[in-house]
């Protein structure tokens, strides 16, 4: 039975998960365009439940393309947008608006 190593990689305009062998090759990438949402001049933001959704199709879609089993994951890795925000409900875990992306005008 093979083990694996994912990572997900959420930037500003898709979200990707690798998986790699225990030898650090790369077994398979699945990739999905992240939009971006302009509402006012200067003001860039996304759908955190798009990320959210995006990063769960990735690592589903990456892990049944080359047959693995969740099982076979041995450790995880991620990598994020950093200045992009996102403010949750405590008592829900849903999001109170869209992520404010790093290149808003209103993170300055």
């Amino acid at each position: 039975m093979s083990k694996y190593i994912l990572a997900i990689d959420q930037g500003t305009t898709s979200t990707r998960a690798i998986l790699f062998d225990t030898e650090g090759h790369i077994v398979g990438i699945t990739q999905k365009e992240l939009s971006l949402h302009y509402p006012h001049n200067g003001w860039v933001e996304q759908s955190a439940e798009d990320i959210w959704q995006d990063a769960q199709y990735v690592c589903r879609g990456v892990i049944a393309q080359y047959a693995a089993h969740p099982s076979d994951i041995i450790c995880m890795g991620i990598t994020n947008q950093r200045e992009t925000t996102v403010v949750w409900d405590r008592a829900t875990g849903e999001p109170l608006y869209n992520a404010i992306v790093w290149q808003d005008r209103r993170t300055a």
